[in-house]
């Protein structure tokens, strides 16, 4: 069958691939295996990789970003730093320079 279509870089050969031109030249034909169908983005998962088997992303592989599959590391939650942050209570410094100027915090 022949239907133009597109095989992401990490999945050109088996080893890397620092520029896709050393593979595969514009208009090549080639050999692939489909490897997954996205129904609902109407989207199929192609590779050059033929001992590779359908289904095996690239988190079970060992390898791959975890951000381009959405996944994002948990973050803590950001303390104020600088002019910003306020103590939990009124220091002693706080408290004189509250007296001193007649304001109560």
């Amino acid at each position: 069958m022949h239907q133009d279509g597109l095989v992401h870089i990490s999945s050109l050969a088996n080893k890397f691939v620092d520029d896709p031109h050393t593979v595969v030249k514009a208009g090549d034909i080639v050999k692939v295996k489909v490897l997954e169908v996205d129904l609902q983005r109407k989207r199929i998962a192609l590779t050059m990789r033929l001992d590779e088997q359908p289904g095996e992303t690239t988190a079970r592989r060992g390898g791959g970003n975890d951000r381009a599959q959405g996944n994002r590391p948990a973050t803590k939650a950001a303390k104020p730093r600088g002019r910003d942050a306020q103590p939990v209570g009124n220091s002693a410094m706080m408290d004189a320079l509250a007296a001193a100027m007649g304001k109560k915090r």
